[in-house]
């Protein structure tokens, strides 16, 4: 396809060492039977592999680590890195491991049940990692690459990108232009981790197994039947509820304040994707309140927003509440640099600017971003105190 995927917005908390670690395995695995092992690599890769006809136990989770060709390794190692780094973090690396293998062996079952050929790869597996992630992320940006007529990247919500995947390439595009006497690729594995990965992972929300938030598909299913009214009055098999009153009084109305109320219309607003009216009632929000700040992926994603359609004073605004609000967040340090950015480059306003710098130099992790933060904080000394002396 010239469309692929090659990131997502989703900031990790923590190390996805679990993902890391099946991505090294594959890789390894890979090594050995098709550039290092000679003949007895080649042997291991046959003893391994899934053959419906008699399959193995064990075959059920060694065929997970197996790949035909360094094309099929490539592409499955990308989908794993795009969309397990996030399901990972979720999850955390013992969990997401058996999810994954979990998610393999119920993508070979349903293999051998249509099959009698043989099976290796981990794109069943993938497949149950890229349906969690549908699940706990549905309205996550994907950004792809693009190659056709133009050279591109653009970003896309995960629910179409998954969706078009699931529905459209392994349903029906890809099987009508495989013409091969025997089909190379599993679309029933496929089917079968897919199926596992949404089901278990609504299973693991429904359960509390995972940390909900307002953004997962059990909330967004849940705001849309709310402002659908299906179900309101009906039980769970839809036959209807009668409701008496008996010798009481009326409730008194619950009383609600304009702000709670904005409060909410701006959480159903970025709830939808709908960041520009959502962005315009948080703007009233703080006029009205001052002192108001909506939870924190709301705060953050309309911080970030404000700042990407450069209304970097609202932005600067947001992102401070953000920080006092939400102490020792683990995208901290991103924020202050990003913060220190804002006030710097757009802003003018150079004390605050280096107040916010200095503390992300001394908090980020990754060299670029701290090597970023120095060289600003430099730029910014120099406003406030001009250029160093010459040392000569």
């Amino acid at each position: 396809m010239p469309i692929i995927p090659i990131g997502t917005e989703i900031r990790l908390r923590r190390t996805p060492v679990g993902n890391y670690a099946l991505i090294a395995v594959n890789v390894l695995v890979f090594l050995y039977t098709d550039f290092f092992g000679g003949a007895h690599g080649q042997q291991l890769k046959n003893l391994c592999t899934l053959y419906s006809a008699v399959p193995d136990l064990g075959q059920y989770i060694s065929y997970q680590f197996l790949h035909g060709d360094f094309p099929h390794l490539a592409g499955n190692m990308l989908f794993l890195w795009i969309f397990g780094n996030a399901v990972c973090d979720r999850m955390g690396s013992l969990a997401y491991v058996l999810f994954y293998i979990a998610g393999g062996v119920f993508a070979a079952v349903v293999f051998t049940a249509h099959n009698d050929s043989g099976l290796l790869g981990a794109s069943g597996a993938i497949a149950a990692v890229t349906t969690a992630f549908l699940v706990l992320f549905p309205r996550v940006r994907i950004t792809m690459f693009v190659w056709f007529l133009v050279i591109t990247a653009i970003q896309v919500p995960a629910m179409i990108v998954i969706v078009f995947k699931i529905i459209l390439w392994d349903n029906i595009i890809a099987p009508m232009l495989d013409t091969a006497p025997v089909a190379n690729v599993a679309y029933s594995a496929h089917l079968g981790g897919y199926t596992f990965g949404f089901v278990v992972g609504l299973a693991l929300l429904g359960g509390k197994a995972l940390p909900r938030n307002q953004f997962d598909l059990l909330a967004l299913w849940s705001r849309w039947r709310r402002r659908s009214g299906w179900g309101e009055k009906t039980w769970p098999y839809g036959r209807a509820i009668e409701v008496q009153e008996v010798d009481s009084r009326p409730l008194e109305p619950l009383k609600i304040s304009p702000q709670q109320r904005l409060r909410q219309e701006i959480i159903d607003r970025v709830g939808v994707g709908d960041l520009s009216t959502a962005a315009e009632l948080y703007r009233e929000l703080r006029s009205a309140d001052p002192q108001e700040v909506l939870p924190r992926e709301v705060q953050l994603e309309l911080a970030n927003y404000l700042a990407q359609t450069r209304r970097h004073a609202e932005a600067a605004d947001a992102y401070e509440a953000f920080l006092e609000a939400y102490p020792g967040a683990a995208d901290e340090p991103e924020i202050r640099l990003l913060l220190g950015l804002i006030y710097s480059r757009y802003l003018r306003q150079f004390r605050r600017a280096a107040e916010q710098l200095r503390r992300a130099a001394s908090e980020l992790k990754l060299a670029a971003q701290r090597a970023l933060a120095e060289q600003e904080l430099e730029q910014v000394e120099a406003q406030l105190y001009g250029p160093p002396p010459d040392g000569s």
